[in-house]
């Protein structure tokens, strides 16, 4: 089919996401929020479709695709509709805070795990391009790159 400009663009996610080192010691002083989140299917190729409730927003994401870039659509839901959804993640959730901690023109995303993964801190930061992404240089307080290693995967970690 050729290109037609008049067709939405498909959204991307472009993030990369790396294993904690050390706490910014002033992390409290940053917004956050309690996420649950759990997912509702997910298929060999990468798509996958997740509920979540970020603070009092609730979402229906699905992403498709793998690595640093991969396609998402998001969509709010209410109250009312996450909780009709939510049985069927049964198996597959997570919980984690997650604190915004602003790093030059970023937003660094420390994700903080409770239960089965209590002590298991990353963090993900989003960008505009993919140059963008690969020319970033994390602060010291950020260890290894675990972009695209499945055992770091929400999904993973959700059916853990």
């Amino acid at each position: 089919m050729p290109f037609d400009p008049a067709l939405p663009k498909i959204p991307y996610e472009i993030e990369r996401k790396f294993l904690v080192n050390e706490l910014p010691s002033n992390l409290e002083k940053y917004e956050c929020r309690r996420i649950e989140q759990g997912y509702l299917a997910v298929e060999g190729n990468g798509t996958q479709a997740r509920l979540r409730r970020a603070g009092t927003i609730c979402s229906l994401t699905v992403k498709r695709g793998g690595g640093t870039a991969r396609h998402e659509w998001e969509i709010e839901l209410s109250e009312s509709q996450f909780q009709t959804l939510w049985p069927a993640t049964e198996g597959r959730r997570l919980r984690k805070t997650r604190y915004d901690v602003p790093f030059e023109n970023f937003t660094i995303e420390v994700d903080i795990y409770d239960g089965h993964h209590k002590g298991l801190i990353v963090a993900e930061v989003e960008f505009d391009d993919e140059d963008q992404c690969r020319h970033f240089q994390p602060p010291e307080w950020l260890g290894e790159d675990v972009s695209g290693k499945p055992s770091y995967s929400n999904i993973k970690l959700a059916r853990e």
